[in-house]
């Protein structure tokens, strides 16, 4: 299966895999965390694990030259990374 493909091309479909990883393993977090508070939360790591799966897929695609994961990736990690500032904007207005 893979062995028609290059050094780089396994490469690149490498850290697609382990992105893709990084970016689904965010809902298992997500789940894991509202179980333990009996409701509905989004902690933390959700948003890292957004951004970082981001990056490793937007770097993918742009090896893929896919431009609908692109523009979706790249829209994506604006939001994770706004939704990160507004917690830390709000973290420092309590103290």
């Amino acid at each position: 299966m893979f062995s028609n493909l290059s050094t780089i091309e396994i490469i690149f479909l490498s850290i697609g895999f382990f992105a893709q990883g990084l970016f689904a393993s965010r809902f298992i977090f997500q789940w894991i965390y509202s179980e333990k508070k009996g409701e509905s939360y989004i902690p933390l790591i959700f948003w890292y694990l957004s951004i970082f799966g981001g990056i490793g897929l937007l770097t993918y695609a742009i090896f893929r030259k896919d431009p609908v994961i692109i523009l979706g990736q790249s829209f994506g990690i604006f939001i994770y990374l706004r939704n990160l500032i507004l917690i830390y904007n709000k973290k420092n207005e309590k103290n």
